[in-house]
C-alpha cells in the first residue's frame, strides 16, 4: 500500500497532490470489500468543515483526507479516507445513484456507438460513408431514458459527420439517429430513429470552416501587446495568492473547475475575512424546441460531465495576455491514477478603463487611476460549447465573477426547402439546412460569506419614492429588508427598482455605524419559461430563483444535489429550502443563478461570439472610505507617443499637476 508520511501542503483547503490522489485508491481498496474492476469516478480532497479551517494556524499539523466516490458492478460507493492514518473512516453504498460521465466512459462509447452494426445501417441511409470521420457525442439521458431501460447508467450519443479531418464536423449534423448506451455494460442497448428531415439531401452541403489555416484572414489588424517591464504585482506562495489588498486561496476540485477559499480583504493593517469559498457549483441548459430530435436536451455539465475534468490547458491558445501565471492541477483516472493538467488555471492583470477620475475645473487638475483587474480563469470545453470562467478582483475591494460562452451551437438538420421565418423563435437556420435551437445557460454560484468572520444577515434593497401620494418633492429611498428565512430569500432580479441584496456582519459596524458588509448586484439575468411540471424545472429546481439564501451546511455542496445524474427527483436547492431555516444572526451561504437566454442567430455561425454572463460583489458598509485612493497615477501614451520614436518609453502620468 503506498503512503504519504506527511503531506506536501501547507494548508487544509490545498488540493490534493498527485501521491495523495493514489496513495487514497491504494487505501480504499485494500480496506473495503470489493473485489471487482473499481472505476474511480472522484477522488478529491475532503475539506475540512470550516470550524476546523478557522482553527488553523500556520505551522499546525492537520490530517489530510480524500473523499472517494468508485463504481463496482454497477453499483456506487462514497468513502473518506484518512492519508495520514492509511485507513477508511466512512464508506456507503448508494443504491440507484449514478456518478457524472467520465472522459474515458465518453472516449469508449464514442467507438461503441461508431462501430455498432444497426447504427451504421442508419448512418448510411443518412448518406455516411466514411466512418472513421464520424463525430460522436454521448449526452447523459437524464429525464428522457427508455422506460425499458430504466435504472440502466445510459447515455444518449448524438452524432456528425465531418468531410475531412481538419473539416469542422459540427456542420453536418446526423439528424433523428440517437444511440442509447449502457455505460456499464458498455453496448449499445438502443437505437433510436426518428427518420431523415429531408431524404434528397440528408446532411447539409456546406462546410463551416473557422480555422486560421482553412479561412483567409485579414491583414488589417495590427497587434497588440500587453506588456509588464517591471513584472506583475503580485505573489504567489504555493497556492496563496496575494494582490494589493487581495489575499486568497486558488483551490481546484474535477467537478467544479476553479475554487477559491479564504479570501480576504486588507484594511489598513488588519486582514479582514470576505468568502470562505466561492466556485460556480452548477449549470443547466435546457433546449426549448420541440422538435423530439432536440427537445430532450437538459445538459447539467457541472453536475453530469464535471467542468472541471473537461478544462482546457491555456498555454495552447491566446487564453490570457500580458504577464501570466499558470497553475497546474491534478486529478484522478477512472483507474485511480494521477493525472496532471498542466496551465489549467491563468492568473493575469489587464487594464478595465476607468477605475476614478476627477477633473477640478477651477484650478485645472485632473487626477485619473485606471481600473486595473487581477483575472483568475479556467475555460472547458464540453463537446460542442466552450465556458469560460473569469474571477476579477477589484483594487477598490469588489469581485466579479463572469462566464463567456463560446463555441458552436448544437444544431440539427431542416428540408433544403425551409426558410428562417417558418419557425423562428423555436430556432435559427444558421447554415444551409443547419439549424441552433432556442436555449438558456443556467449558471449557479455557490458564495459561502463570512464578512469579518461573524455571524450575518441578508437584505433585500430596492428604490421606492418616499412621502404621500400628493407629496410633489422628489423624494425617494433605497428600502432595506431583512430576509428572516430561507423561503422569503427565494427572490429574483428587478432591475427597474435596481433591487440588490446584501450580505452584512451581525457583529462589526463601519467608523459610521454602517453594519459591514458586501452587497451582490445583478447584471443581465433571465428566468426560465418553462412549464413549473417539466422535467427540467423538477430537476434543476435552483433555476427557479435567481437568489436564494441557506445556512451554511458542510453537507449542501451543489445546487442539483451531488448526483443529478440520471436522477429525474427534485434535490438540492429546492429540497432543503423546505426546512425554511432561519437566517438570522447565521453562518450564511448565497446561491446565486446567473441565467442566459440564447436565441441562435446566423451571426453566431460557424462559431459563436462570446455571450458574457456575469454579478458583482461590492463592499457595502465593509469600509470606511474608497480603497483605491492609494494607488499610484500610471505612465499615460499620448499620440505623440505612439508615432516618436522612442514610442517605449513611459510618458506623462494620469495626473495633471497644478500650474
Amino acid at each position: 500500500m503506498a503512503q504519504v508520511e506527511a503531506p506536501a501542503v501547507d494548508h487544509p483547503l490545498d488540493p490534493l497532490t498527485a501521491e495523495e490522489i493514489e496513495a487514497a485508491a491504494d487505501i480504499f481498496e485494500a480496506e473495503t470489500d470489493l473485489d471487482g474492476e473499481i472505476k474511480y469516478h472522484n477522488i478529491t480532497l475532503a475539506e475540512p468543515p470550516k470550524p476546523k479551517v478557522k482553527e488553523f494556524e500556520p505551522g499546525d499539523t492537520f490530517d489530510r483526507k480524500a473523499a472517494i466516490v468508485a463504481r463496482e458492478d454497477g453499483e456506487t460507493y462514497e468513502a473518506t479516507v484518512s492519508l495520514a492514518e492509511n485507513t477508511v473512516l466512512e464508506y456507503e453504498h448508494l443504491p440507484d445513484v449514478e456518478p457524472a460521465v467520465m472522459p474515458e466512459e465518453i472516449e469508449e462509447a464514442r467507438e461503441i456507438v461508431k462501430n455498432d452494426p444497426e447504427w451504421r445501417e442508419a448512418a448510411a441511409k443518412r448518406g455516411v460513408e466514411n466512418f472513421d470521420l464520424v463525430m460522436v457525442d454521448p449526452w447523459s439521458a437524464s429525464g428522457f431514458e427508455p422506460e425499458e431501460h430504466k435504472g440502466k447508467r445510459l447515455c444518449r450519443a448524438l452524432s456528425w459527420i465531418k468531410t475531412s479531418e481538419n473539416d469542422n464536423g459540427r456542420a453536418r449534423p446526423i439528424e433523428g439517429l440517437f444511440a442509447f448506451v449502457d455505460l456499464d455494460e458498455m453496448k449499445v442497448v438502443e437505437i433510436e430513429d426518428n427518420g431523415v428531415p429531408d431524404e434528397d439531401s440528408p446532411l447539409p452541403p456546406e462546410d463551416a470552416d473557422y480555422r486560421a489555416d482553412r479561412v483567409e484572414t485579414r491583414d488589417d489588424y495590427e497587434h497588440l501587446d500587453v506588456v509588464q517591464p517591471d513584472g506583475p504585482s503580485w505573489e504567489v506562495d504555493g497556492n496563496k495568492v496575494e494582490w494589493l489588498d487581495w489575499e486568497l486561496r486558488v483551490g481546484w476540485t474535477a467537478r467544479e473547475g476553479l475554487v477559491f477559499h479564504d479570501v480576504k480583504f486588507n484594511d489598513g493593517d488588519e486582514s479582514r475575512q470576505v468568502l470562505h469559498r466561492a466556485s460556480a457549483c452548477e449549470m443547466a441548459v435546457p433546449y426549448g424546441d420541440p422538435d423530439p430530435n432536440h427537445s430532450w436536451k437538459n445538459a447539467f455539465d457541472i453536475g453530469e460531465y464535471h467542468a472541471g475534468r473537461m478544462a482546457n490547458q491555456l498555454t495552447e491558445g491566446c487564453d490570457c495576455l500580458g504577464v501570466m501565471k499558470y497553475f497546474d492541477v491534478e486529478m484522478n483516472t477512472i483507474e485511480g491514477e494521477a493525472e496532471t493538467l498542466e496551465s489549467a488555471i491563468c492568473m493575469h492583470e489587464e487594464d478595465d478603463g476607468i477605475l476614478w477620475k476627477h477633473t477640478e475645473e477651477r484650478k485645472p487638475h485632473t487626477e485619473v487611476r485606471r481600473r486595473r483587474r487581477l483575472v483568475i480563469s479556467f475555460i472547458a470545453t464540453v463537446y460542442n460549447y466552450d465556458y469560460a470562467f473569469y474571477w476579477y478582483f477589484y483594487p477598490d475591494g469588489g469581485i466579479e465573477a463572469e462566464v463567456r460562452l463560446t463555441g458552436i451551437d448544437s444544431n440539427g438538420v431542416v428540408p433544403a426547402d425551409e426558410t428562417a421565418e417558418d419557425t423562428y423563435g423555436q430556432y435559427a437556420i444558421v447554415a444551409p439546412q443547419v439549424k441552433a435551437p432556442i436555449h438558456q445557460h443556467f449558471f449557479n454560484f455557490r458564495l459561502d460569506f463570512d464578512i469579518d468572520d461573524s455571524s450575518m444577515r441578508a437584505y433585500e434593497v430596492h428604490n421606492e419614492p418616499t412621502g404621500s401620494e400628493r407629496d410633489r418633492k422628489n423624494g425617494f429611498r433605497a428600502k432595506e429588508t431583512l430576509l428572516e428565512r430561507e423561503n422569503e430569500a427565494r427572490q429574483d432580479i428587478d432591475p427597474n427598482r435596481g433591487r440588490y441584496w446584501r450580505i452584512a456582519s451581525s457583529e462589526t459596524e463601519n467608523s459610521y455605524g454602517r453594519s459591514c458588509g458586501y452587497k451582490l448586484e445583478p447584471h443581465t439575468n433571465v428566468s426560465a419559461p418553462m412549464k413549473p411540471t417539466s422535467s427540467y424545472m423538477r430537476r434543476s429546481g435552483f433555476i427557479q430563483n435567481h437568489f436564494w439564501v441557506t445556512p451554511y451546511n458542510d453537507s449542501e455542496r451543489f445546487a442539483a444535489g451531488d448526483y443529478p445524474n440520471l436522477n429525474d427527483d427534485t434535490t438540492g436547492l429546492t429540497e432543503w429550502t423546505e426546512e425554511d431555516r432561519s437566517l438570522v444572526d447565521e453562518d450564511l451561504v448565497v446561491w446565486y443563478t446567473q441565467g442566459v437566454n440564447h436565441v441562435p442567430r446566423a451571426e453566431d455561425w460557424p462559431v459563436l461570439p462570446v455571450e458574457i454572463a456575469s454579478f458583482h460583489l461590492k463592499p457595502e458598509g465593509f469600509l470606511d472610505s474608497n480603497p483605491s485612493i492609494s494607488l499610484p497615477a500610471e505612465p499615460c501614451h499620448t499620440e505623440h507617443d505612439i508615432t516618436s520614436p522612442d514610442n517605449g518609453s513611459s510618458g506623462d502620468d494620469c495626473s495633471s499637476a497644478d500650474d
